[in-house]
């Protein structure tokens, strides 16, 4: 009954933003309000909605919690247009998804609805998406299994010689097997990865602009992010941070490994950076703006001597951010950050990411995903939150 209730809610959010209609094409926005993620548009008036399937109509008929006779085959937008929105006129206002519309599909748009305004529904429809609902969050503890099957992989199969990308392909392995789908997503456009990063050694140190975390890097300038070939040797700290998407909905979790004993100002290091991401645990609660989380991170790094250290990318540089919401996406909101001074509120999944650099001594880094409740946070990510040393 929850799933049934989104479109209403979009509706009501509709009705205080004086739209006329909403026209949705997103997958991921597609698969939430109804159930399938077949080639498809959304169309949304305040009293009805209709699926336009494009392609793969019989599929979109098993998959969906709407009513099936809201459901047809239709690919032209201009019939779309006559059906659905036969009142729109000029100056009539029409929400989409613009900031994943490219300018073809724009003027895709444009020609099929002459003269009407384009407003930007994504930011209403992530609000909404942001609380998790139980169904939702059953999916991402589903995530969270596969992703702790990827973890027990790197603890039977790290070796001295083995190389970034033979680990890194033991972890999407044992994911795959697991149920994970195979793909993840990023709403921005292109956006690129490797199945995850992972970086072992020398590499930690390098960090790609590809995403604002430690990133490996890669095979080639093609993809400068992710495993590489180099040979992961006794002694190195080993970072694995490979994300799976089960049913829908996503897990991130990151675990440091060492191969051999790690050095005790490496444990000592790592212990700071777990003492800071178990206060913030404790900490968060709802009502706290993002902004005030990271700040509150950034003083108890600095209470424990480790303000240097904590999220440094080397060369005086730091990150701004410390975690980021999940779900229907890798990446979401809320952001943890300097900058994002939205509120957390119950039932936000957020996926805590943090690292400690130090030149003498390497990276360590821990991500975790935490379930916002009223009387005391979880963590959905099920794999131990140690430093791990294999092969000792």
């Amino acid at each position: 009954m929850e799933r049934r209730g989104r479109i209403k809610a979009l509706q009501d959010k509709m009705g205080e933003a004086g739209l006329y209609g909403v026209l949705l094409f997103y997958s991921r926005d597609i698969f939430y309000y109804t159930g399938t993620a077949q080639p498809s548009y959304l169309a949304v008036l305040p009293g009805d909605h209709r699926l336009f399937v494009r392609s793969g109509v019989d599929f979109a008929l098993n998959d969906v919690f709407i009513d099936v006779e809201k459901v047809k085959e239709e690919r032209r937008l201009e019939n779309i247009r006559r059906e659905f929105f036969p009142d729109c006129r000029e100056g009539t206002k029409i929400a989409t998804e613009t900031d994943v519309l490219t300018v073809e599909q724009w003027l895709q748009f444009k020609k099929a609805f002459p003269g009407c305004e384009f407003a930007d529904i994504s930011p209403l429809v992530l609000e909404q998406r942001m609380a998790k609902e139980a169904g939702e969050v059953d999916c991402m503890r589903k995530a969270c299994e596969a992703v702790h099957k990827g973890h027990e992989a790197v603890l039977a199969n790290l070796r001295e010689g083995i190389t970034e990308l033979e680990l890194s392909a033991i972890v999407e392995n044992a994911h795959r097997l697991a149920g994970h789908e195979g793909v993840f997503f990023m709403r921005q456009p292109d956006f690129f990865m490797s199945r995850g990063p992972i970086s072992s050694g020398s590499n930690l140190f390098k960090m790609s602009g590809v995403v604002y975390t430690v990133t490996g890097v890669g095979l080639s300038a093609s993809v400068p992010a992710g495993p590489s070939r180099k040979k992961i040797n006794r002694g190195d700290l080993i970072m694995v941070d490979i994300p799976t998407h089960v049913e829908g909905y996503h897990a991130d979790q990151t675990r440091t490994y060492c191969l051999g004993k790690a050095d005790m100002a490496v444990h000592a290091m790592y212990n700071d950076l777990r003492a800071i991401a178990d206060f913030l645990i404790r900490e968060i609660r709802a009502g706290m703006r993002c902004d005030e989380i990271y700040r509150l991170a950034l003083a108890k790094a600095e209470e424990l001597g480790r303000s240097g250290q904590f999220q440094s990318f080397g060369s005086g540089k730091r990150g701004r951010l410390i975690g980021h919401g999940i779900g229907l996406e890798l990446n979401e909101p809320p952001i943890p950050s300097e900058y994002d001074r939205s509120e957390i509120a119950e039932n936000y999944v957020i996926a805590l990411d943090i690292h400690m650099m130090d030149e003498a001594l390497g990276v360590v880094k821990l991500e975790d995903m935490i379930l916002i409740k009223k009387g005391g946070n979880e963590i959905l990510t099920k794999s131990p939150r140690e430093l791990f040393e294999v092969g000792c």
